[in-house]
């Protein structure tokens, strides 16, 4: 069941993952998005993420989950960046997903079902 992630990127430019290979590189709001639906659609950030642990077959694999559906759109709310991601993908991937290309750069606003 598809459920709307309300995410805000308070500080879009300092909205950067810990490691540049994994980060975010949009400057712009439908850039961001873009790359987040790009996250939640494709296997590519969490293949090139797993592959740079230590023992990449010892990552739980229910965090490469997909949603071939997902949406993400992105708004210029003054200084900060609103997306708004429907998908079926958990929380708890989503999450992840967000901590590898923003860091601690983002706010989960709200939740809701679509």
């Amino acid at each position: 069941m598809p459920v709307r992630y309300y995410i805000n990127l308070p500080n879009p430019a300092g909205a950067r993952g810990g490691d540049p290979a994994f980060s975010f590189t949009a400057q712009g709001a439908e850039g961001f998005a873009e790359q987040l639906q790009d996250a939640l659609r494709s296997p590519r950030l969490f293949e090139r993420w797993k592959m740079s642990q230590d023992e990449p077959d010892d990552v739980d694999a229910g965090l490469g989950v997909v949603d071939p559906q997902a949406q993400v759109s992105g708004q210029q709310k003054d200084l900060q960046i609103a997306l708004l991601a429907t998908t079926s993908i958990p929380g708890q991937v989503l999450k992840h997903r967000l901590r590898l290309l923003a860091g601690h750069g983002w706010e989960l606003r709200d939740v809701s079902a679509a």
